[in-house]
């Protein structure tokens, strides 16, 4: 079920976060944002309050289809309000 855009999973940073939780469960997905984004574990750990981070995550799941829809799956959400958050952070 999609949620109402009224939910707090409709804040770009709440997003944003979830889907970092949603990347960061699969080691492979991981170590694949670490090397696709140029960022590290310190830096991630680091920009978790940051909107150029957070939308970097974003950015990472819009580049692979697969893992966006996954994703928005996941946090109950359309792709569309992945890519919404990621333009509003």
């Amino acid at each position: 079920m999609l949620r109402e855009p009224s939910s707090p999973a409709a804040d770009p940073a709440a997003l944003a976060l979830g889907a970092l939780g949603w990347v960061l469960a699969d080691q492979g997905r991981a170590e694949r944002l670490l090397a696709l984004t140029g960022l590290d574990a310190d830096a991630l750990r680091a920009g978790l309050g940051d909107p150029a981070v957070l939308g970097a995550v974003l950015e990472f799941l819009g580049q692979h289809e697969p893992d966006l829809v996954a994703a928005a799956d996941h946090l109950g959400v359309a792709p569309a309000a992945l890519m919404a958050a990621r333009e509003r952070l």
